[in-house]
């Protein structure tokens, strides 16, 4: 498994900010240096505050950040991505310990969590930015994401939804999204969510 993180980078116009920031939830650092022993792993499953939620509950996820990868803008802000036009998907970066959760746990929460049949969309979120992905920091991350897909498939195929379309791929660049996005649900309770599975266990 790849220690964290191996690739990531701090927005330039947030960098001092972030730099100087805990997680809200964890109380954890969530911009590297991490501790050796914790393993990085990168999700998308639509609109990345939600998502960030669902991970930082989880026992075991050490922190959370949200960020952008995927695209070819170097440095992307929320108004590119916001465009359509830079390829770039919302993600989440979860660092983790994998003595207490393994990645294979977390693959079972990305799968419950959300509707992974729906392209370029998740919900009334529409668009690239909210593709499903899964960014795969090494050889194990990502022949284990592959099993976990067809092995999923299998379970929705049973209850007639159509085929995935999630997307899983060598991870490019982790771009931090701007400070005001980090752990969103935390300063904002009831803010948006509209992060939702298909109730099929995996």
């Amino acid at each position: 498994m790849a220690i964290a993180p191996t690739t990531s980078a701090i927005h330039s116009c947030d960098a001092i900010n972030l730099l100087k920031q805990k997680h809200l939830f964890t109380k954890q650092q969530f911009t590297p240096p991490f501790p050796e022993h914790l393993v990085q792993a990168i999700f998308g499953m639509g609109c990345f505050w939600g998502v960030e939620r669902k991970f930082w509950q989880a026992t075991g996820v050490f922190s959370t950040a949200v960020g952008y990868a995927g695209g070819h803008l170097k440095n992307p802000t929320y108004a590119d991505i916001c465009t359509g036009s830079t390829a770039h998907a919302e993600v989440v970066q979860v660092i983790f310990d994998p003595e207490i959760i393994t990645y294979v746990q977390l693959l079972q929460l990305f799968w419950e969590s959300h509707n992974p049949t729906q392209g370029m969309r998740q919900g009334n979120d529409v668009g690239s930015q909210y593709r499903s992905v899964i960014y795969t920091l090494d050889a194990e991350q990502n022949a284990l994401a592959v099993k976990s897909k067809q092995h999923y498939q299998q379970q929705l195929t049973l209850h007639n939804y159509a085929a995935i379309t999630t997307e899983i791929k060598p991870a490019p660049i982790f771009y931090y999204a701007e400070l005001y996005h980090q752990q969103y649900l935390v300063k904002n309770p009831q803010g948006y969510c509209g992060l939702q599975g298909l109730a099929v266990k995996y």
